[in-house]
């Protein structure tokens, strides 16, 4: 597995725990592993982008999980990001399809999904192209997923997950969704753009995960989303659960955008991290981020648990780490 020190990794992890697998960690001699300790995992040493650590790495093993992505919306080296999400895809896919994996579940986003005008929720069907993706995160995995497709064509054994924005504990990075539960618990959203996003409990995305490796159809993809909220509604319950007043303010998005052309310069001047708001992050925010995991549930018995829930452990969850004003 890939990915396992992560936010959705770990969880997919403990998913796989409970089934009783017996489980090889790929991890860079780096990674910071806070996420895994104390679970009965074997960590490997390798890189996505080392092919010959990968092939190191599967052999043997009955199944691959490949989770590990570049999941930021801002970098000043978006080379890195097709480097890991898009070269180092296709060298695991195509190193475990040689060791003889019987299956492989690779873990995409709902992010490379197309979305229809006016909110209706899109689906697994809806048309895209890589024109639409806005940004390098977007970009990197349209082509990713765009790859692993190639190779499950050509008779790699794989399963494909559109996971939609995951909340809920152990999100160390944090990742940019975390960020945002973050910043609004700690009081310093007091505003809001007009859009909206598919939330879902971390938890249940690695159930769908293992229900993908299950029954899953070699070749499919399958939305693992939960529910669709507006932000400020998104806003209003993490205030609700940090014991803040929402925000009430609404911003236009052409208001917003200078702010972030600003906040991006002043990060690459000073090479600080990803800045909270970013001009790719304005640009998504024009069009509501709502699917449908229609077909996960119909093909894969897949459920998903109100998000609110996911909201109040992960607002706990930093609380208790002091990650929130």
């Amino acid at each position: 597995m890939t990915g396992a020190t992560g936010f959705v990794g770990a969880a997919v992890v403990r998913e796989l725990l409970k089934d009783g697998a017996d489980i090889l960690v790929l991890v860079r001699a780096q990674s910071d592993r806070s996420n895994i300790d104390g679970l009965s995992v074997e960590p490997v040493i390798g890189d996505l982008r080392d092919a010959d650590s990968l092939r190191d790495a599967v052999a043997g093993c009955d199944a691959v999980f490949h989770v590990a992505a570049d999941y930021r919306l801002w970098t000043p080296r978006p080379e890195d990001m097709y480097e890991s999400n898009v070269e180092g895809s296709r060298n695991l896919v195509r190193a475990a399809a040689e060791a003889g994996a019987a299956r492989i579940v690779y873990t995409s986003s709902v992010a490379v999904l197309g979305i229809i005008p006016g909110g209706a929720p899109g689906d697994e069907d809806t048309p895209v192209t890589l024109a639409d993706m806005i940004g390098h995160y977007k970009r990197s995995k349209f082509l990713a997923e765009s790859a692993v497709r190639d190779l499950a064509d050509a008779g790699a054994p794989v399963v494909i997950v559109n996971p939609s924005a995951p909340i809920g504990p152990r999100d160390v990075k944090p990742t940019p969704t975390g960020r945002m539960v973050i910043e609004a618990a700690s009081g310093r959203m007091p505003a809001y753009v007009d859009t909206g996003l598919n939330l879902v409990h971390v938890e249940d995305v690695a159930a769908g995960h293992m229900l993908a490796h299950r029954h899953g159809k070699i070749g499919e993809r399958y939305v693992l989303g939960g529910q669709n909220m507006m932000l400020a509604e998104i806003l209003g319950e993490i205030a609700t659960l940090a014991g803040r007043k929402p925000p009430r303010v609404k911003l236009p998005h052409n208001l917003v955008m200078p702010v972030a052309a600003v906040v991006e310069g002043w990060a690459r001047l000073t090479g600080g991290g990803e800045p909270f708001v970013t001009m790719d992050a304005v640009r998504m925010a024009k069009k509501r981020m709502f699917y449908s995991s229609a077909r996960a549930e119909r093909d894969l018995g897949y459920t998903a648990r109100p998000p609110v829930d996911a909201l109040r452990e992960a607002v706990d969850w930093f609380r208790a780490r002091g990650m929130l004003a």
